[in-house]
C-alpha cells in the first residue's frame, strides 16, 4: 500500500500539479491551502509524509514545519520551494525538514526523494 501524502501550498495550481504527480506515482494525496488547515488535516488523518510550500498566507512554511515536528518528530517533511538561497536551505534543514526540492516539481526528482525519505533517510544534495 502506498503512503498517504499531505500537500500544503496556497497556490491551487501548485497543489493540483503536485497532486497529479503524486497520484501518477501511486500515492494517496490530500491537499491543504495553508498551515492551519494542514495541521488540522494531519491531526485527523495522520499522513505518512508532507510536501510543504515555504511562502504561504498566514503561517510561514518553517513555522508550519516546526508545528509538525512538535506533533510528530518522526514525520518526514519535504520542502517544495522556488527559493534556492543557501540560507533558506540551511534554515529548513535545521528546522527538521527531510529534504528540499525546487519548484516547479520534476516527477523523477520527486520520486527519487520520496523513495529515500519514506525509507527514513534525508536528501541534502
Amino acid at each position: 500500500m502506498k503512503s498517504k501524502i499531505l500537500v500544503v501550498d496556497d497556490s491551487s495550481l501548485a497543489r493540483r500539479l503536485t497532486r497529479r504527480i503524486l497520484e501518477e506515482l501511486g500515492y494517496e494525496v490530500e491537499e491543504a491551502a495553508d498551515g492551519a488547515e494542514a495541521l488540522e488535516k494531519y491531526a485527523i488523518n495522520g499522513h505518512d509524509l508532507v510536501v510543504l510550500d515555504l511562502v504561504m498566507h498566514g503561517m510561514y512554511g518553517v513555522d508550519v514545519l516546526q508545528k509538525f515536528q512538535e506533533l510528530n518528530p518522526k514525520l518526514p517533511v519535504i520542502i517544495a520551494t522556488a527559493d534556492i538561497q543557501r540560507s533558506t536551505r540551511d534554515q529548513v534543514k535545521s528546522a527538521g525538514a527531510a529534504a528540499i526540492i525546487n519548484k516547479p516539481l520534476d516527477k523523477d526528482s520527486l520520486s527519487e526523494i520520496l523513495d529515500v525519505v519514506l525509507a527514513g533517510g534525508t536528501v541534502w544534495n
